[in-house]
């Protein structure tokens, strides 16, 4: 799915494309990129990509965009949970209370930084008028971020004054 909507946007190369979801959806999407050729491949096999050109550009398919849209009408599928911060901290007796404010305070530093690169990355979309009719869309994934990392710097807050409590 990653790899047709990204096709979507515009024809690019694997190498592009690796970029371009790692920079862009790497924000609130991974990807392998050891698995990014090997769809490639399976994508063009089926008949969703095009292959052209010298650099091997590859284009979405008119059959691959019906095939993203069909993909993209599907219920999400819920992911089990995985935060090794809230596992370590969850075991914060065990660790110590010095430890897990180090944690808190790394989160918070984390958080304000990723911050910075959501504000980073709205000022871009408003500067590429080439993808004015993505903008939208795009601008609802930086405010996901941007509201998630202000609740992670206040959780983060929340957190270190509990254990201020703590000994």
């Amino acid at each position: 799915m990653a790899v047709l909507g990204a096709l979507t946007i515009e024809p690019m190369t694997g190498y592009a494309l690796r970029q371009a979801i790692r920079d862009v959806l790497g924000h609130f999407w991974s990807e392998s990129f050891g698995q990014i050729y090997p769809a490639l491949a399976e994508l063009e096999r089926q008949g969703f990509v095009t292959r052209d050109g010298p650099d091997t550009t590859f284009t979405i398919t008119d059959e691959g965009t019906r095939h993203l849209r069909d993909l993209l009408s599907q219920p999400i599928q819920a992911t089990p949970p995985r935060n090794g911060l809230l596992l370590r901290l969850f075991l914060g007796r065990t660790l110590g209370v010095e430890a897990c404010r180090t944690l808190l305070t790394t989160a918070k530093a984390d958080a304000r930084q990723r911050l910075q690169e959501f504000d980073a990355l709205a000022e871009e979309m408003a500067a590429e008028p080439e993808h004015a009719a993505n903008t939208p869309f795009w601008q609802l994934t930086v405010s996901a971020g941007r509201h998630s990392a202000h609740a992670a710097i206040a959780w983060a807050d929340e957190s270190l004054a509990a254990l201020s409590h703590v000994e």
